[in-house]
């Protein structure tokens, strides 16, 4: 009969444990734990940023910029012109009523608005690009005004 010595289970050496870098941190490679947050090159995810908040809400039928979100498009202007390499979308949205096609022209006019703030605040045109989602995208299901006033709005997305 033949032996099989080289059955006997071996031990596993433990693999050396490989950190990976990227810009929001280090991480272990073999467990893919996940870096402490940080908001360093993303101040806009940080919710204790002034750049956290990246919503501007509009009256019904209207792309005018209410006075209560001037300060908060300065501020993003700002930080944009601090960082000529920051790119962000300009996404506009409506409430459910009207056509497609004029929900759409609205959401275009509403970011086209935020777009001409922000360029006259020092952004560089290169930095912003608009977007319209008309009425596809609702933050709020819902059918009435309480719904529709979150649903008409520009998202700043960096």
């Amino acid at each position: 009969t033949l032996g099989l010595g080289g059955c006997a289970s071996q031990a596993e050496k433990p693999q050396a444990e490989e950190t990976v870098t990227t810009p929001a941190g280090s991480y272990r490679a073999d467990t893919g734990a996940a870096p402490a947050e940080s908001y360093a090159d993303r101040p806009w995810d940080d919710p204790s940023s002034p750049l956290y908040r990246r919503t501007v809400y509009f009256d019904y039928d209207s792309s005018e910029i209410r006075s209560e979100y001037v300060p908060l498009l300065q501020t993003h202007a700002r930080y944009l012109a601090g960082h000529p390499g920051t790119r962000v979308t300009l996404e506009g949205h409506t409430d459910e009523r009207g056509s497609r096609e004029y929900n759409l022209a609205l959401g275009d006019d509403r970011a086209q608005t935020v777009q001409r703030f922000l360029l006259a605040e020092g952004v560089r045109a290169d930095q912003l690009t608009t977007l319209s989602f008309g009425e596809e995208k609702p933050v709020e299901p819902g059918h009435d005004e309480s719904a529709w006033s979150q649903n008409r709005r520009v998202e700043l997305a960096y």
